[in-house]
């Protein structure tokens, strides 16, 4: 996993759902404690995050053992009215390809979430 950026104060673009559901986007089995280090989230917070996807159905999953494997239904829509129509595998193909840039990793590394977003 890349270093954990900076905190930050102040507005941002994304919302910390966003970035919950990029992160699990990129990784199924992602856990709780890693997510909240990455988004700079406290679990709690992560977990609150979690329910709400889950409960609006933007998020499954399933328990295997220890592990949780998440899967993001991509063609449900975005919630606010102007992105109407506008399915979540649009939002995270353009996260996932700002993670690509801000990290350097190959593009064949990431590309695997769009198209497998993409499949389902």
């Amino acid at each position: 996993m890349a270093a954990v950026p900076e905190s930050h104060t102040g507005w941002t673009f994304i919302t910390s759902h966003a970035r919950v559901l990029a992160a699990i986007a990129d990784n199924p089995n992602i856990r709780i404690r890693e997510i909240a280090a990455h988004c700079r989230l406290t679990e709690r917070a992560v977990s609150r995050i979690i329910s709400d996807l889950k409960q609006e159905g933007y998020l499954t999953h399933t328990r295997e053992g220890r592990t949780n494997t998440y899967r993001i239904d991509p063609d449900k829509v975005l919630r606010h009215p102007a992105e109407a129509g506008l399915p979540v595998a649009s939002l995270l193909s353009l996260l996932v390809q700002d993670e690509t840039e801000r990290t350097g990793a190959p593009a064949a590394q990431t590309q695997h979430l769009v198209d497998t977003t993409a499949a389902r």
